[in-house]
């Protein structure tokens, strides 16, 4: 005899059956998406323990512990050489112990005499390959001397190439720090060197150097919505303008030593700079003395003229108006308290950026221009933190 499927007892079982089935498949599912959460959360966390590692290797490359362990290679450097259309580039060169394959990253530097052997910058880089990157530090000429041009990006762009082809790992993370951020987004953008950049880091970065510039003479900030509002500039960059422009300032019978003078106050070595000053002319001298004074006032109107003279060329180095090709994901970083490049020249690069590659945006007291603020809240560290996690994700 068979089963009368339709008798009421019978179809009861049967949809106590079906609902036990689908409860367990509910139950078997959650637990799947649980795992996945734990899992995705571990991922997430250890991603947030490498930028841990990093940030705190860059404040204190001696620092130690557990978790510091748990995240950090040993880390060998030599010195290197490279070739690029420019010529050779002199480089170090950063790898992390027990990494057979790391991926790559640039780091180029902002200007500073001391170029690639700048102390912060040396730490940084160590601090990353410490945290499993391949780091070249390139040598950046001009910017070594105080100046920033457009003969530069081609070094820039060239470094992630050379990188990329000796790792064999895929395209780099590039860092482009103060004045080297500008020049790096100019890179990207070129079809020559964009496809060897995985990801592009700027640190207190510009857009236009010519309203830069106009900053420094006037400690005025333009903002993106027509806001100029009132913010003292350091007078380093004026000095640093004026270096970049000596012949604008001096009578040429003064340029040699007015080239050595200024030199020497900004390699810190004031009292070197200062025994030069009765070689120059009555008003080379002037001019010297308002910058060794730090008499931007009156130096100002001076200032002003150059830079209106100079747009031109300064728009030529600035990245914009000429973002429109750029297929590299940017990630920003700067100092909301930078009195150099100003935090708003950020706020800039985030309308210049195609939204389609502006992975994230982050303007803090953390920072002040490229030195770490170490009075900065709890708070502002974990937002930091989290970004180099971020950035850290994207270079992997």
């Amino acid at each position: 005899m068979g089963v009368d499927v339709t008798q009421p007892g019978v179809a009861n079982i049967s949809k106590k059956d079906s609902w036990s089935r689908h409860g367990k498949l509910k139950s078997r599912l959650l637990w799947l998406f649980l795992f996945i959460l734990l899992g995705f959360g571990v991922y997430r966390l250890r991603y947030d323990l490498r930028s841990y590692s990093v940030l705190v290797h860059f404040l204190d490359p001696q620092a130690a512990g557990p978790l510091l362990r748990w995240e950090t290679h040993e880390v060998t450097s030599q010195e290197i050489t490279f070739p690029t259309a420019n010529g050779p580039v002199r480089a170090h060169l950063y790898l992390p112990s027990g990494v057979a394959h790391p991926p790559g990253m640039v780091v180029l530097h902002g200007i500073h005499h001391l170029g690639i052997d700048e102390p912060r910058l040396i730490s940084f880089s160590r601090a990353a390959a410490g945290g499993g990157f391949a780091v070249l530090t390139p040598e950046i000429d001009a910017l070594a001397d105080y100046h920033v041009d457009a003969a530069s990006i081609a070094t820039i762009g060239e470094s992630p190439g050379w990188l990329q082809q000796r790792l064999s790992t895929g395209p780099v993370t590039v860092v482009g720090v103060s004045f080297a951020g500008g020049l790096s987004l100019l890179a990207a953008c070129d079809p020559r060197y964009g496809p060897h950049i995985r990801a592009l880091v700027l640190m207190g970065a510009y857009d236009d150097l010519g309203r830069v510039a106009r900053f420094l003479a006037t400690s005025r900030a333009e903002l993106p919505d027509g806001r100029v509002v009132p913010y003292i500039a350091h007078d380093y960059g004026v000095a640093v303008f004026v270096y970049s422009n000596l012949e604008k300032f001096f009578p040429p019978t003064d340029l040699a030593v007015a080239h050595e003078a200024l030199r020497d106050w900004l390699w810190e070595r004031p009292q070197d700079g200062q025994n030069l000053l009765a070689r120059l002319s009555p008003a080379g001298r002037a001019t010297m003395e308002m910058l060794f004074a730090r008499q931007i006032d009156r130096l100002r109107p001076k200032l002003l003229d150059v830079i209106h003279l100079d747009q031109p060329q300064l728009l030529a180095i600035s990245p914009q108006g000429k973002l429109g090709d750029l297929h590299v994901p940017v990630f920003i970083l700067h100092g909301s308290t930078d009195d150099i490049i100003p935090s708003s020249e950020s706020l800039w690069l985030q309308r210049e950026v195609p939204p389609k590659y502006l992975r994230e945006v982050l303007i803090t007291p953390a920072f002040s221009h490229i030195d770490p603020d170490k009075s900065a809240t709890w708070s502002d560290e974990l937002r930091l933190v989290g970004f180099l996690a971020d950035v850290l994700h994207a270079s992997d």
